[in-house]
């Protein structure tokens, strides 16, 4: 984990890749947990036996909704700010999931900082998150991802 002093120290690392996070494995459970609480119930994410039979992908794989929604996890894993007491996730400008993420493979998130803003009582922040999946040659989301945190 990268700690980070205060709102002003993060302003010197504008545009640099300011941490990586640890990897997390994607389960089935993880992901038939996500299909309960979303209702995306499509086969390719739950059932193992069509998913070897007719998908491209050989098995199941998580939802690409899923893989976005760990990102403020890995991003909580990866950065802490002791000067910061709430942290907000206040929007996405771009989404995309170049990849698969097979059901049993371990992704991880490279946070790099675009931009920081002042704004009252805190600051907003434009993340790029390549989520990668270990051994693979694509990433399996590109983010940005805007922040608030609050100090």
């Amino acid at each position: 984990m990268r700690e980070i002093a205060s709102l002003a120290a993060l302003k010197e690392l504008v545009g640099q890749e300011v941490a990586v996070s640890d990897w997390i494995e994607i389960s089935q459970e993880r992901v038939n947990l996500f299909a309960d609480a979303t209702g995306d119930r499509q086969w390719i994410h739950l059932d193992a036996e069509r998913s070897r039979r007719e998908s491209p992908y050989g098995g199941t794989v998580a939802h690409g909704f899923l893989t976005l929604a760990l990102l403020p996890m890995l991003m909580g894993q990866s950065i802490h700010m002791p000067d910061v007491r709430m942290g907000v996730n206040y929007g996405l400008n771009k989404v995309r999931f170049p990849a698969p993420v097979p059901v049993g493979s371990r992704i991880r998130g490279r946070m790099t900082l675009l931009s920081i803003e002042d704004i009252s009582g805190g600051a907003q922040m434009v993340w790029q998150v390549t989520m990668e999946r270990e051994g693979g040659d694509k990433p399996v989301c590109v983010a940005e991802s805007v922040t608030r945190r609050y100090t």
